[in-house]
């Protein structure tokens, strides 16, 4: 998922083209003693790396290390994966990442935040010109990031990991033992093995590199989305605008959604606490949002799960793990493709720097210093305050209600905005900060005064 927030300006909807961007090259994996790619004999490299995943994550982390002339070889079983995600990303990303104006299909510049009653809050009025929340397709944004990691020298295998062993002695190697689905015959695929100095686990939620390693579990929530193609004329309401919802009756804990994209719209909602009711909470944000969706046909339907929080353990000898595999998904906003990439790209950078580009090889405490401990004085702060803010405002439709009336504040939303689009923590006026908390702590409280209120009526009529 991900949290967006936007303004007023018209939006180009891009005709994008599968080709050349994302080009669904796989290359099948080799044996043991088979090189599995090819470099000039005066690159000829130490180090080893496995990357088991090739979402926005294990896609950054292989284009780091591949950049690096670092021997990489990327894993992922399914070329054409479609995460049932929101697919918002900060403006930040666009340059950071370098990413072409055919992976964004819309620029969302405007945002209702609508509450429990109905109540509806514009928000986007503090944006400048020329910022936006870029909305994707997780199939198009992660073949981009697979295939530009492939052409800079990473080898792409199209494949299951099913099994890390690790290493009997202190320098020995890892063994991925995976079902090559690129090298299938008569219907079946083999099962091959590789070894590896290093491996980088990005392979999700249901990480089995994270499982191998005994890195822990976490809570999760499920997220289910319905892509629904709806009529032109309604298409063009959601044209640079996007919708999220809250409520008991769409999600007990988090928030629903209706996100455009490049000719429909995603309709979805998650929900950790009652994760077996989430056919019901989709239900409710279909019927919260059927005038906008009147005519519409659902033309996917995805789920999956989406970590809470970080896993107990991320780097375990020389494994570490990132993006969703690592738990790094905010509270609150529910984000994680921002998150996931920059994972990927700082441990791969950990790497480059530990192992001198592939000369020696790294050791779990260099991959604990210089990826870890770096990642969490960044962006813990981060973390805690989307976890409280949740635990705030998510926890009963009163507080929900204080929550969509306080985004109308301009002061908040400029804030907001400053944080999300450029993933920095600043605050405009120390005074303002004060005047918000008050304003949010009567808010609070007097949305809570209307619900005792209405405990008591029941109650007063039996007397």
């Amino acid at each position: 998922m991900a949290f967006v927030t936007p303004t007023p300006t018209t939006l180009r909807v891009s005709s994008f083209s599968p080709s050349p961007l994302c080009s669904r090259r796989s290359f099948v994996g080799t044996a043991l003693s088979t090189p599995t790619t090819s470099f000039p004999a005066s690159v000829l490299m130490n180090l080893r790396v496995a990357v088991v995943g090739g979402g926005p994550a294990g896609a950054c982390a292989a284009e780091t290390l591949a950049k690096a002339g670092i021997e990489t070889v990327l894993f992922e079983r399914k070329m054409d994966n479609c995460k049932p995600c929101g697919g918002a990303i900060p403006l930040c990303m666009v340059d950071e990442f370098d990413l072409p104006p055919e992976i964004i299909d819309r620029k969302v510049r405007k945002m209702k935040m609508i509450s429990p009653s109905n109540v509806e809050v514009d928000v986007g009025k503090t944006l400048k010109p020329n910022e936006y929340i870029g909305m994707t397709r997780r199939e198009v944004l992660d073949a981009f990031l697979r295939d530009r990691a492939v052409d800079l020298g990473a080898t792409s295998v199209n494949a299951l990991v099913t099994k890390l062993e690790k290493p009997t002695t202190p320098d020995g190697k890892y063994t991925l033992r995976y079902t090559d689905y690129a090298d299938a015959v008569g219907g079946k695929s083999p099962s091959k093995t590789q070894q590896f100095d290093l491996v980088i686990g990005a392979d999700g939620a249901n990480s089995r590199v994270a499982k191998d390693i005994d890195a822990g579990d976490y809570n999760y929530a499920i997220a289910f989305q319905e892509r629904i193609k709806i009529p032109d004329e309604k298409m063009k309401y959601y044209e640079d605008l996007a919708e999220m919802y809250v409520g008991d009756d769409v999600s007990p804990d988090f928030y629903a959604w209706v996100f455009p994209k490049y000719d429909h719209v995603g309709v979805g909602t998650g929900t950790v606490i009652n994760r077996p009711a989430i056919k019901k909470y989709q239900k409710a944000i279909r019927d919260r949002a059927a005038v906008r969706l009147e005519g519409g046909k659902i033309i996917r339907i995805e789920a999956h799960p989406i970590p809470e929080h970080p896993r107990p353990r991320r780097v375990e000898g020389r494994v570490a793990l990132v993006g969703d595999a690592a738990g790094y998904v905010t509270k609150c906003s529910g984000e994680g493709i921002y998150f996931a990439a920059k994972s990927g790209r700082m441990c791969a950078e950990a790497i480059v720097e530990a192992s001198k580009n592939g000369e020696v090889v790294p050791t779990e405490d260099d991959l604990k210093k210089m990826y870890l401990k770096v990642w969490d004085q960044k962006y813990w702060a981060t973390y805690k305050v989307l976890d409280i803010l949740q635990s705030l405002f998510y926890r009963s439709d009163p507080a929900r209600e204080a929550f969509v009336e306080m985004c109308g504040d301009d002061y908040v939303q400029r804030v907001t905005f400053d944080s999300y689009l450029y993933k920095k923590v600043t605050t405009v006026s120390p005074v303002d900060d004060i005047k918000l908390l008050f304003r949010t702590a009567s808010s609070l409280l007097r949305e809570n005064l209307r619900e005792i209120a209405d405990i008591k009526k029941p109650m007063g009529t039996l007397r």
